[in-house]
């Protein structure tokens, strides 16, 4: 408390006070070795989905890079659901649906009706 009086020293750091640091890790954690790329000698697939496919079930080896490639690619092909739209996919079935009952022709009017 400085400030009062009688105080010796008056205030300050207080030993142990404060944040702790982190810990510093030894030495650095060894990056997993990366998968060989694919030869150019093997079945190369052609769809990216189905290389993701073949990647995830461990039949063909893949760096990082390739299955990031290989992601960006599908968007491009392949739409998901909601990117064409289930309100589209309803409005394109209401209006083949509508399209069975056509709409009866107005009445005919009167001329010269008294």
């Amino acid at each position: 408390m400085a400030g009062k009086p009688g105080m010796k020293g008056g205030g300050g750091k207080r030993p142990g006070s404060g944040r702790k640091p982190k810990a510093k890790p030894a030495d650095t954690p060894a990056q997993a070795p990366a998968a060989p790329p694919i030869a150019p000698d093997a079945e190369q697939p052609t769809d990216m989905l189905d290389m993701l496919q073949k990647v995830a079930l461990g039949k063909i080896p893949a760096t990082s890079l390739q299955v990031r490639a290989a992601i960006a690619a599908v968007q491009y092909t392949h739409t998901k659901r909601h990117d064409g739209g289930k309100k589209g996919e309803a409005a394109d079935a209401a209006k083949r649906a509508a399209s069975k009952f056509k709409t009866a022709a107005p009445p005919l009017k009167l001329v010269g009706k008294r």
